[in-house]
């Protein structure tokens, strides 16, 4: 690994960052919000989907704080900071590869997911990047690292002999591997879909309600493909940069790169909350819901009405037709 110059963060890049990191922040706690308001939508694969929300806000909020600090050598903050970030970023990698492996292992196999497989699943993907984070600041290896690797926060220290391994073991290793096994875990779940699909198409002139099914198929299929690709197209960048990094390459430091690795790192919370919750039917309903009742609570709120009065009039707005009633909204659950 040749030495590189330290790589500068002008104010509209760690502006750009810093956005970023709020927005995934507020979209971890949207997801987490809407999963402890609406217990009827923890199903297996959300509340694993829980555990990855709960380690991108943690990665998200580390990482605002180093790239709001800008480190320029090694302090104790820079190396709590890089912990942190270590710890959650590498526990995501796990958790978004557990809720692929559940829903292969569900949907294609066919196997019961029991409460071994979860805490098997808990195990891992809490405990691995507990272990390789306390090994990493105990060998004293976590340091300020010129944000040649990084975007302003703190990571593996350059100055480390066994700079290489320990970058590894603390995120790019599990990285690549998540490259390699999300897609072929969505496409095998994909063909498996197409396949049933397939083998209704026969019987569907017989079921009237076979027609009102396909939208919400097609989106699912949709969700199937952008999973994988979302991730891919994230956290790539910062792959490049370690690749750059280590063959020297003053490409490292271009200001496009930067800010896309910035990105990349610190938005996977919102781009999750975009897509299980913004883009999914079931939660979206609720909170429309949630604000029309908020609205209509503040309309009702300035004459003093009493419960009982203040409820029929609004009854016939458009806001109240679009919440879904106690019973279908069950049915809308599996397509989640």
């Amino acid at each position: 690994m040749s030495p590189l110059p330290p790589t500068r963060l002008p104010p509209a890049e760690r502006g750009a960052v810093l956005l970023s990191c709020a927005l995934s922040c507020a979209g971890s706690a949207l997801l987490l919000g809407s999963q402890a308001r609406w217990p009827e939508l923890r199903t297996r694969p959300r509340q694993l989907l829980l555990q990855l929300s709960l380690a991108d806000l943690l990665s998200a909020l580390s990482y605002f704080y180093g790239v709001l600090r800008d480190f320029q050598r090694t302090s104790w903050d820079c190396v709590l900071q890089g912990a942190l970030s270590t710890f959650a970023n590498t526990s995501s990698f796990f958790w978004t590869m557990a809720i692929a492996l559940y829903l292969y292992l569900t949907l294609v196999r066919g196997s019961p997911a029991g409460t071994g497989l979860l805490w098997g699943f808990h195990a891992v993907s809490w405990g691995v990047p507990l272990a390789i984070t306390v090994a990493a600041v105990a060998l004293k290896k976590i340091g300020y690292d010129a944000s040649n690797v990084s975007v302003g926060w703190c990571w593996v220290n350059l100055d480390a002999e066994d700079r290489l391994l320990w970058m590894l073991l603390t995120g790019k290793v599990w990285e690549i591997l998540a490259y390699v096994t999300l897609p072929v875990l969505y496409i095998l779940i994909k063909k498996h879909i197409n396949r049933a699909h397939a083998a209704l198409s026969e019987y569907r002139p017989i079921l009237p309600g076979a027609p009102a099914l396909q939208p919400r198929a097609s989106v699912a299929d949709k969700k199937l493909i952008l999973i994988p690709v979302i991730f891919i197209f994230l956290r790539i960048w910062s792959t490049v940069r370690f690749v750059l990094t280590l063959c020297g390459s003053p490409a490292v430091q271009n200001p496009v790169l930067v800010v896309l690795h910035g990105i990349g790192n610190t938005f996977q919370g919102g781009a999750n909350c975009i897509l299980f919750v913004l883009c999914t039917r079931a939660v979206r309903a609720r909170l429309r819901g949630l604000l029309c009742c908020g609205c209509c609570g503040l309309r009702a709120w300035p004459g003093l009405r009493a419960p009982g009065s203040g409820q029929q009039p609004h009854g016939d707005q458009d806001g109240d037709r679009d919440q879904p009633d106690p019973g279908p909204a069950k049915p809308l659950l599996p397509s989640t």
